[in-house]
């Protein structure tokens, strides 16, 4: 069976028989976890594992797992700090600020592969220009090159714990201040401004180090009247041909303000594949799953498919593994040294 284009949630921490049918279904290619999916390291660990053994090839499970303000695991795991403690560093000592991400990187992504989680929606690529609070120091920087320097060693870090990265929110989330879960944000700019700032990072890393990406919920005006995320000119004309971006895009969660005036769950999904993503987020609204699953007709794709199976992770130390390696008590000891107290959660549902 090949994975299908919707990402789903789950409404507790143990999934129901109506889930288990649900994530059978072949529309169905993953699932997206949130806090109340969430108890304890064993309890996330079996609930992975009982997705993960419904299909083969096994669905996607993802989590947003940034630190800081948004992450959604905290009990038995490393509360992580802000990304933007990074950038903090880097222009007066880069190459400490790089080890920094590296290793930040590395931790994030080891220990979720220990529960059995594929991908966390990270790195944000986004530029902080301090006038979006829904982003702030969830971005490494503000200078789009000190962006792309830390972001590549933070992914670089992650792949060492066998998780592919996906940037978001292309082309950029941080010159707007409305926030798009709960409003439609528009940004004046035009294309030619943005390739020299927003998206410099996703131009930088789209090719090597990013296996996925996800649009961001904003109009961009100047370009197209859609948002960037159900925008064929964002998806195909620029991010896959000049930007030759051959991975795979999975919008940002459909339920969110920032889509509804595309029209109700099924045209907000129908919306999002037809303008180029590879798979569509579904969730944070009960009853959705059934509606888009019932009415969407979109065939097979082989290389939908290929971009998505990309984003499996591989490899993982189990978690007494992880927790006696010298890598894991030398990764827990630089981030307590230079961010000792992580903001609270932000609170994303």
């Amino acid at each position: 069976m090949t994975l299908g284009p919707l990402m789903v949630d789950l409404l507790g921490t143990k999934l129901s028989p109506e889930e288990q049918d649900i994530l059978q279904h072949p529309l169905v290619g993953g699932v997206i976890l949130f806090s109340r999916n969430f108890e304890s390291a064993e309890q996330i660990t079996a609930l992975c594992q009982d997705i993960h053994k419904l299909r083969e090839p096994h669905l996607l499970i993802s989590v947003d797992h940034e630190g800081g303000r948004v992450q959604r695991f905290r009990q038995d795991f490393t509360r992580l700090p802000p990304v933007g403690a990074i950038g903090k560093d880097y222009m007066q000592h880069p190459e400490r600020a790089l080890d920094r991400a590296e290793q930040t990187g590395w931790l994030m992504a080891a220990e979720l592969r220990a529960v059995g989680v594929d991908f966390s929606f990270a790195p944000v690529l986004d530029l902080d220009y301090g006038v979006s609070e829904v982003i702030g120091d969830r971005a490494f920087h503000r200078d789009p090159k000190a962006v792309t320097d830390i972001a590549r060693a933070y992914i670089h870090g992650m792949k060492r714990a066998w998780m592919s990265a996906v940037g978001k929110h292309f082309p950029g989330h941080g010159a707007v201040e409305v926030d798009s879960h709960v409003g439609l944000p528009v940004d004046k700019r035009h294309l030619e401004d943005m390739l020299q700032a927003d998206m410099l990072p996703f131009r930088q890393l789209c090719q090597k180090e990013l296996a996925g990406i996800m649009p961001a919920h904003i109009v961009y005006e100047q370009n197209d009247a859609m948002p960037a995320g159900f925008s064929r000119f964002w998806l195909q004309e620029v991010l896959r041909e000049r930007l030759g971006f051959q991975g795979a895009i999975l919008s940002d969660d459909l339920s969110m303000e920032g889509a509804a005036f595309i029209g109700g769950p099924l045209e907000r999904a129908e919306a999002a594949l037809s303008a180029g993503c590879d798979m569509v987020l579904v969730c944070n609204n009960p009853g959705s799953v059934v509606k888009v699953i019932d009415g969407l007709k979109i065939d097979a794709d082989p290389l939908r498919h290929a971009r998505l199976v990309r984003l499996h992770g591989r490899h993982s130390l189990s978690r007494n593994e992880l927790f006696a390696s010298a890598e894991w008590k030398q990764a827990t000891k630089t981030i307590a040294a230079y961010a000792p107290d992580p903001e609270m959660e932000l609170n994303l549902v």
